[in-house]
Parts: C-alpha cells; sequence; structure tokens
C-alpha cells in the first residue's frame, strides 16, 4: 500500500506535499486535532477527497489518528500532524531524504508552552 515511513524517497514526499489537500490538512491539524468533517469544511473540500489524503498521509506515518468520545457517547477519529520537518540534501549526485515527526500531538503542544511560560 505504499512505501513505509523509513522507505521515503524525495520522489514519494515531493508527490505528498504537491498535493493543496495534504498540505492543506497537515497545516490544519498542526493547530489542534480535528475530524474529517472539520478537515472537509476547513479545507473546502469533499469527505471521500478528505479521507483519501488522510490515508495517503497515515501511509507515510504523518498523521496521528485519536479516538474521541463526544458527549452523546458515539466515538469519532481525529487527527493531528505528526511532520514536523522534511529534509532534502543533494551530495555526490544523491538525494536524501529525513522526515522529522513529532511525538506529541497539539494539545500536548499547548500545555508545555503554557507551562514553560509560568
Amino acid at each position: 500500500m505504499g512505501e513505509p515511513p523509513d522507505r521515503l524517497t524525495v520522489e514519494t514526499v515531493g508527490e505528498l506535499l504537491e498535493d493543496e489537500y495534504a498540505r492543506a490538512i497537515l497545516a490544519e491539524t498542526s493547530r489542534e486535532p480535528l475530524s474529517a468533517d472539520e478537515l472537509a469544511e476547513r479545507c473546502d473540500a469533499s469527505s471521500p477527497t478528505i479521507y483519501r489524503r488522510i490515508n495517503r498521509l497515515q501511509e507515510f506515518d504523518m498523521l496521528r489518528e485519536q479516538q474521541t468520545l463526544s458527549t452523546d457517547g458515539h466515538h469519532y477519529r481525529r487527527f493531528s500532524a505528526r511532520l514536523e520537518r522534511v529534509t532534502i540534501e543533494l551530495q555526490d549526485g544523491n538525494y536524501t531524504i529525513s522526515v522529522d515527526r513529532t511525538d506529541s500531538d497539539a494539545v500536548d503542544r499547548l500545555t508545555k508552552l503554557y507551562e514553560d511560560l509560568r
């Protein structure tokens, strides 16, 4: 179903980040965890389009999925970005790529920022 995260190539990452919806999903979910419906609204895209991009981003471990329990007792999924940085290096005619991912979600980062300010 695609290359594992440790076998990313310049081409696969370039293709993924060239997609405007994938970039929008990463940008929106870097601020706060969002559901697919919220992403569809914020990205001005259809649900099938959003789900295809979510699946692709998850293939490369750039998006984290969390189960959330709503007040009415239903479970739903929320997504948050894991991507922090993509680095492409050219040396001796060869490209290498590295992708840095976060282990924390937006809420954890906000909590840490608040605690650091105190």
